[in-house]
């Protein structure tokens, strides 16, 4: 885990054994979130009529952390499984997609080698479901930013367990990965952190699932 070509808080590389958990194919999607808004009359995100944001199967975005985990504890309800948001561990090896030391999900070939990467996320992300990697994942590192469940310190890795970390045990600030339709460089390396508060609601952030096994 980690990375010796990124940022501080990337390092130091370190090993790390997580427990067996599922993880969800796709960022869930705007459909799949407006089953759980009518269900449960919760508020929509902004954004949440403009046409650049609610295609049926783009992700949802402008979730805060903490929305997100309210759609976890309602899929838990509703299936009887115990859903929530993959922590940074996970959710890293799950981008890996079984490639080890690579910096994406792909190898290490830039993200400008993606077919029509100069053309794709112009005003927003595009449908899930594009490409996967070895793991079956998609749409990983790209699209949009996805909350994790740990709380967030660029120190971490430096007292960080071997197995199952979770992050500190409190903070200012949730963690997130993966890259964003908004930013220069829209896809982020497996490795790449980062975060915000946890009410902030952002039109490139997003989120996908996890389940306990």
């Amino acid at each position: 885990m980690g990375s010796e070509a990124g940022q501080d808080n990337e390092r130091p590389v370190h090993s790390v054994f997580v427990d067996s958990f599922q993880l969800g194919k796709y960022q869930v999607t705007h459909a799949e979130y407006a089953v759980f808004l009518k269900d449960t009359q919760n508020p929509s995100p902004p954004f949440w009529s403009d046409p650049n944001f609610n295609r049926n199967e783009q992700p949802v975005v402008a979730v805060s952390w903490f929305e997100a985990g309210k759609y976890c504890e309602w899929l838990s309800a509703g299936s009887g499984k115990n859903y929530r948001l993959p922590f940074e561990a996970e959710w890293e090896w799950a981008a890996r997609g079984g490639v080890e030391g690579k910096l994406f999900p792909w190898g290490d070939d830039a993200p400008q080698s993606i077919p029509d990467y100069a053309s794709r996320w112009k005003t927003g992300p595009e449908l899930v479901g594009r490409w996967a990697n070895g793991f079956g994942v998609f749409d990983i590192c790209e699209n949009v930013h996805e909350w994790c469940g740990d709380w967030f310190s660029p120190e971490y890795y430096s007292v960080s367990p071997e197995e199952n970390p979770r992050g500190p045990e409190s903070g200012s600030r949730r963690a997130s990965r993966g890259g964003s339709w908004r930013h220069h460089v829209k896809v982020s390396r497996c490795a790449a952190r980062s975060s915000i508060p946890p009410e902030f609601q952002y039109a490139d952030y997003g989120f996908r699932v996890a389940c306990e096994v």
